[in-house]
């Protein structure tokens, strides 16, 4: 479970949308880094408390249902289907950029395709053949960023036999440490959360784990912990041995990782090759995970009456291959756009998911203080600091979701994620409010307490 957390959020946010963050605050996003990863903290935290407690289909959107009102469930996993769409099909445009790093003539709708075809076939196999290959996945994504890890620091602290050791000397030329001022610290917290989009996975797999109450307790620790550790250790250590200006890239579209300019700058042979196959199974292992998300949640809706009822459909194998069809619609639509010749759909696409994954957390976080006034217990662990550290958490998601003032592809988002709030909304009151079952999220704590 926490592979599979870690395949989500461990991908393209860090590997390839960092050096848009990179672009927007210059060596000050370690801090914006270090900022999204408590932010970050209190939403699994919240997350993986109340799920210990009630592992229920669904996730966190039949438990806001629950505790908030069904209104609120159904906006939930409606939001949060639209991240995962979205996220999966951003995860598969940074694949194929990173294909053309060896194969520059190959299209990138190609590209899209091509790896659209490998993670449906993977999600169509039975849940434990899912898990062992995201597994496999995610443990070659968090081996790679450890090697790097200690790598880069050897080449910081020592440097080459014919490259001096830089140190901490990049991090304060070319404008200083913040060159661009600490707002734009403020500014890139809308391209960093984008990735920490994935924790949430933590809950949806709760339903299809063998002991959740345990599984949860362990994953959620080791999630926030190992996320904090790898996001700002491996951003400080790109900044100290690649100049900022040439890390962020050039463009909307970063066609080359940050990661790998670090070895082309320092000219170990090979090592570039190597490192962009890794960031590519990063790439590929978190839109797998997506998929299966979205897959999940669409599942969980239709069960509910929430979503047309043949989305709940399965295989023997219990897989939701309606619900990985309609969850495939992101991979399409980002081959389309990128075959129209459309620019910049990387970053408008994570725009995208950070407009509504800020939502989706904002609700969680909400759904924890009415878990926490009804004073619940049986959980296998309890987030430190309660109901205040949510408070905190639903501050800075605030801080973060105010850059829509000044961020244009925030702006464009939020032009497309509104007015999708809105019919949602009007579809709630016309259509799905009367088809709601109340026994059908009583039945899923059920099934769940009798899981635990």
């Amino acid at each position: 479970m926490a592979m599979i957390a870690m395949g989500s959020a461990l991908g393209t946010g860090l590997f390839l949308g960092s050096g848009e963050a990179i672009g927007i605050a210059g060596p000050a996003v370690i801090v914006s880094f270090a900022l999204g990863s408590l932010i970050a903290a209190t939403i699994a935290l919240a997350m993986g408390e109340m799920a210990s407690r009630h592992p229920v289909r669904g996730g966190f959107g039949t438990l806001a249902a629950h505790y908030l009102s069904p209104f609120w469930g159904y906006l939930t996993r409606w939001l949060y289907w639209i991240v995962t769409v979205c996220v999966t099909g951003a995860e598969l445009v940074a694949c194929a950029f990173y294909l053309t790093y060896w194969v520059p003539a190959i299209p990138v709708w190609a590209g899209i395709l091509l790896f659209a075809a490998l993670i449906i076939a993977i999600n169509l196999a039975s849940v434990g053949s899912f898990g062992i290959v995201e597994f496999f996945l995610s443990s070659i994504k968090v081996i790679a960023v450890f090697a790097f890890i200690l790598v880069g620091a050897v080449l910081v602290l020592f440097g080459l036999p014919d490259t001096p050791a830089p140190g901490l000397a990049q991090l304060t030329p070319d404008g200083g440490f913040a060159p661009n001022g600490w707002a734009a610290v403020w500014v890139a917290l809308s391209v960093v959360m984008f990735s920490f989009g994935g924790i949430e996975l933590l809950s949806i797999t709760a339903a299809e784990a063998k002991d959740p109450a345990r599984s949860i307790r362990t994953a959620a620790r080791t999630t926030v912990v190992r996320l904090a550790f790898f996001y700002v250790f491996c951003i400080t250590i790109v900044l100290c041995l690649v100049p900022w200006r040439t890390a962020a890239g050039t463009g909307d579209d970063v066609a080359t990782s940050p990661f790998v300019m670090v070895f082309d700058q320092l000219g170990i042979p090979g090592a570039a090759h190597i490192t962009n196959l890794l960031v590519l199974i990063a790439a590929l292992s978190a839109a797998n995970a997506n998929l299966y998300a979205g897959s999940r949640m669409i599942h969980s809706l239709a069960v509910d009456r929430l979503a047309p009822r043949f989305a709940a459909r399965t295989t023997k194998h219990r897989v939701p291959v309606v619900g990985i069809a309609l969850s495939s619609l992101g991979l399409l639509g980002a081959a389309l756009l990128n075959f129209s010749g459309v620019g910049g759909v990387f970053s408008y696409m994570m725009s995208l998911v950070v407009f509504a994954v800020i939502l989706v957390w904002a609700l969680i976080l909400c759904t924890f203080i009415a878990y926490r006034r009804r004073h619940v217990s049986g959980a296998t662990f309890r987030m430190p600091g309660g109901v205040a550290s949510a408070i905190v958490g639903l501050v800075g998601l605030a801080a973060v979701f105010a850059t829509v003032t000044v961020r244009p592809s925030m702006q464009v988002a939020a032009m497309v994620g509104v007015p999708a709030v809105l019919v949602a909304t009007v579809l709630y009151v016309v259509a799905v409010r009367r088809r709601i079952d109340p026994s059908a999220i009583e039945d899923a704590f059920a099934e769940a307490e009798s899981m635990r």
